[in-house]
């Protein structure tokens, strides 16, 4: 007989994008921005660091741009370079969302080991996790520093967490002691995504939600080469078929220019022909503490059965 998903319709994609715009909170605020750059509160410390999508002039003076207690010079590769400090400031300190900690850290690549605009995925995930029945099994592939794996686990589910890099596990696996997880159910997994994906659905493996945040380029542990456009629709497919039946969701998110949110519907739909539900898709923004500007930054759709 066939399974209640292959009786299904094809997902419907929403007609109009969503921008989910993320406002400031006790440990993140977007103080400023423009002229290719914000400025950023993470906790105590602020931060100054490059954005390019930043068009518009700053709008706060030029001393409170000073007051910045880290500041990200570019160096000659793409997004790398190195910090310059002022003050008392640790190369990590400790924040928190809704409950589930993690360490903001000064990495080599302008960013600070988490991304704040992906709270807005991490209040869908956490909704889709309490709106399950039982414990829930959740694959979170290209995982990086696990908050989106924390934000699952805190709720109840079963997470398998999967990152090709040895430190951003790591970096996970002290978020979750941080958050007092350590003990709940997380596989912590430094593979290649696609060998573990491909490995997973040889076994018949299933699971009740997945989380895709892929890079636009990347090398696993053995060399592997990830490429966005090359290699995200042969790892949909393959994510596909390691839905339950009884699946909820897929979450996938991309930062690069030259995709959309319509982009990854439309590979969402046709990956997931026959399950019905609905898609959503659009951008992810953080909205400045002051004013209306807000800087948009990734693109996603995201798959829900109901």
């Amino acid at each position: 007989m066939p399974s209640p998903a292959s009786q299904a319709s094809a997902p419907s994609i929403a007609a109009e994008p969503s921008v989910l715009r993320t406002a400031g909170r006790a440990d993140y605020a977007l103080l400023d921005s423009g002229a290719g750059r914000k400025l950023e509160r993470y906790g105590a410390v602020i931060v100054d660091r490059p954005e390019p999508q930043c068009l518009w002039r700053q709008v706060l003076p030029p001393q409170v741009w000073r007051e910045a207690q880290a500041v990200f010079e570019p160096g000659d590769e793409e997004d790398a370079g190195r910090w310059k400090l002022s003050g008392d400031v640790a190369g990590s300190w400790p924040l928190a969302w809704r409950g589930v900690g993690f360490h903001a850290r000064l990495t080599g690549f302008r960013h600070l080991a988490f991304f704040p605009e992906q709270a807005a995925n991490w209040e869908w995930l956490a909704g889709q996790v309490a709106a399950s029945r039982g414990e829930s099994r959740i694959l979170n592939l290209f995982g990086y520093t696990g908050v989106a794996s924390l934000v699952c686990a805190a709720g109840g589910a079963a997470v398998t967490h999967v990152d090709a890099s040895k430190r951003s596990v790591a970096w996970a696996r002290e978020n979750a002691a941080l958050s007092g997880l350590e003990a709940a159910p997380i596989r912590w997994i430094c593979e290649d995504a696609r060998k573990y994906v491909q490995r997973e659905v040889r076994r018949g493996s299933r699971y009740q939600g997945i989380i895709l945040d892929p890079p636009k380029y990347g090398r696993g542990p053995g060399g592997e080469v990830w490429r966005l456009y090359d290699d995200l629709p042969g790892l949909m497919s393959d994510c596909a078929a390691l839905l339950s039946d009884d699946a909820a969701f897929l979450l996938l998110n991309a930062y690069s220019e030259r995709i959309s949110g319509l982009a990854l519907a439309g590979l969402m739909a046709e990956a997931l022909s026959g399950r019905g539900g609905a898609i959503d898709w659009g951008e992810l923004a953080l909205m400045e503490a002051a004013g209306k500007r807000g800087v948009g930054l990734s693109f996603f759709a995201r798959w829900s059965a109901e």
